[in-house]
């Protein structure tokens, strides 16, 4: 009877937990970030403020589950992306998977600007276990999953004079993240994903708005490259 009970009341603030992020996630996309706060979230619930620290320690953990939320909703959108395009070739899975996170950024600009606000602490490396993080890794390792099969299967080209102290940082976060992929290889990974996503964080964020009014033919570009870097052909979206 007891365990019963004891299950029943993690039901219950499981359900509160979820309800609480579902209104912080409202607030977030109706009134914007600076909305988002204890107070705020508790009114909207009809609860007061004390009452929701008994579920959130502060506003920092709040914004963590809810990033952590984010975060698992992009790459389960790039997953479904990639299994839907399973037995294409390796190039046009990929390009699809990049084509996917634009258009769920583009289709939850407060969320992904949330996520992009929210950056880990610098305490935050592989071996950590905050939801916030461990969210990061799986969205992450969606981009890594695709690059480590593309380079077993046809190696691209990677430099051979990568600078010592480069080495050594790319080659330890790639050991503690359980990469199994030449720095080398890393260090081209990364740089991929540095242009791709920095570009993208700066259209949700409307940073090139001064220039470009449909950023998709700069972020077609980007993935151009990106393919030619791999070594890959690329192939524009389909039409339509």
């Amino acid at each position: 009877m007891a365990a019963r009970t004891e299950s029943r009341r993690e039901r219950v603030r499981q359900q509160t937990l979820a309800e609480i992020r579902a209104t912080a996630r409202r607030l977030l996309i109706e009134r914007g970030q600076q909305a988002v706060t204890i107070n705020a979230v508790a009114r909207e619930m009809g609860m007061t403020g004390p009452a929701l620290y008994h579920y959130f320690a502060g506003l920092e953990e709040l914004v963590g589950a809810m990033t952590a939320d984010f975060l698992r909703e992009l790459a389960d959108t790039m997953r479904a992306t990639r299994d839907a395009h399973a037995t294409a070739a390796p190039a046009r899975r990929l390009l699809a998977i990049c084509r996917a996170m634009r258009e769920w950024a583009l289709a939850h600009r407060a969320e992904f600007g949330m996520v992009f606000a929210s950056p880990l602490p610098p305490s935050n490396r592989p071996g950590t276990s905050s939801a916030r993080f461990l969210a990061g890794q799986n969205f992450e390792q969606v981009f890594v999953d695709e690059i480590a099969e593309i380079w077993q299967a046809t190696p691209f080209p990677v430099p051979d004079d990568l600078a010592p102290a480069l080495r050594d940082q790319v080659a330890a976060y790639a050991a503690e993240a359980g990469w199994r992929l030449p720095p080398e290889v890393v260090h081209v990974m990364m740089s991929c994903w540095i242009r791709l996503y920095g570009l993208l964080c700066m259209e949700v964020l409307h940073q090139l708005d001064f220039i470009y009014t449909d950023l998709e033919p700069v972020y077609e570009e980007c993935l151009r490259d990106l393919a030619e870097r791999l070594a890959l052909p690329y192939e524009p979206p389909a039409v339509g």
